[in-house]
């Protein structure tokens, strides 16, 4: 059965920094940011899929065993026996978590447009990618863009986050290419610090303008520990920050997003699906890792009926 939301990206293995044993301790987990939204989705109820290659290994195999418990249809996931399934490592300080990534070449940064399931893509109601699926290498940005042209062709909304890394690209290159989706896609996911870096500007009620007038027809800016901003062409949102116990927030941004699409599927107003995304993200910081710690929609539900 298709799936109705499709993440298109990276996945990896996460191994991040606890407190334990003076910080030498880390915990194994699962990242990826479009895997982390498919995941997200998933956990709220919506029908979520996955594309991507992984390496023939025991990460990549890890990953097709979390994707299966999660109900995330891989059938869209390519093994490559010749690459190998990336990891990562996060660490804590006073400024927040910092990642270290060992990726360059790896199974998914080698799709090309042909290894798409153009069918799965034009069955599904939504496609998400991200800054970092077009950040993997010159051909997985060519996949992004092929699959955006499929998406677009047959009536598919595409979402898209900024995720901008520059570890990964320049700025002027991660400039061009994720303006140029800017103007393609359906939902933004942006961060603030992300725009403000490609547009130059610093006022969030001006960030989600631009992201407007460069074409996107609902635009969900999330602002941290602010909260967010959720809007489109007749509206405007300002959702609070949920209190929270916050010890990692790792994917945070990535559980927003796939909480707030799939509240969106279900037929949510965009100020309720807003504001349960943002309960869900603040939820995902409370505890270690990108995957683990994101909520069942049960949960949430709890967090908001709790919150009055």
């Amino acid at each position: 059965m298709a799936a109705d939301i499709l993440a298109l990206g990276e996945a990896m293995v996460e191994f991040n920094q606890t407190g334990a044993g003076e910080g030498r301790l880390y915990l194994q987990g699962f990242g990826g940011d479009t895997s982390n939204f498919a995941i997200a989705a998933a956990r709220q109820g919506a029908s979520a899929g996955y594309l991507s290659a992984l390496g023939d290994d025991d990460h990549g195999r890890a990953l097709c065993a979390l994707w299966d418990r999660e109900g995330v249809d891989r059938s869209g996931v390519r093994c490559d026996p010749t690459a190998f399934t990336a990891v990562y490592f996060v660490t804590h300080d006073a400024a927040g978590h910092h990642f270290s990534f060992l990726r360059s070449g790896s199974a998914a940064s080698r799709m090309r447009p042909e290894h798409l399931p153009a069918d799965r893509i034009r069955s599904a109601k939504v496609l998400h990618l991200s800054g970092i699926s077009l950040a993997l290498s010159a051909s997985a940005r060519e996949t992004c863009s092929a699959a955006i042209d499929i998406a677009r062709a047959a009536g598919v909304q595409v979402s898209f986050d900024t995720n901008l890394r520059l570890k990964l690209w320049s700025l002027e290159d991660a400039r061009a290419a994720i303006t140029q989706v800017l103007r393609r896609c359906d939902i933004c996911l942006p961060s603030f610090d992300d725009v403000a870096a490609i547009s130059g500007l610093r006022d969030p009620d001006a960030i989600v303008d631009w992201c407007l007038g460069l074409g996107a027809r609902i635009v969900a800016l999330k602002l941290g520990e602010q909260g967010a901003i959720v809007a489109d062409a007749s509206s405007r949102h300002r959702i609070p920050p949920h209190p929270c116990h916050a010890v990692d927030a790792t994917g945070a941004g990535d559980t927003f997003g796939g909480a707030f699409v799939a509240r969106l599927m279900a037929g949510d107003a965009l100020p309720i699906a807003g504001r349960y995304a943002a309960v869900a993200a603040a939820l995902s910081t409370e505890g270690y890792g990108a995957v683990e710690p994101i909520p069942t929609a049960q949960r949430v539900r709890a967090a908001l009926e709790a919150a009055g």
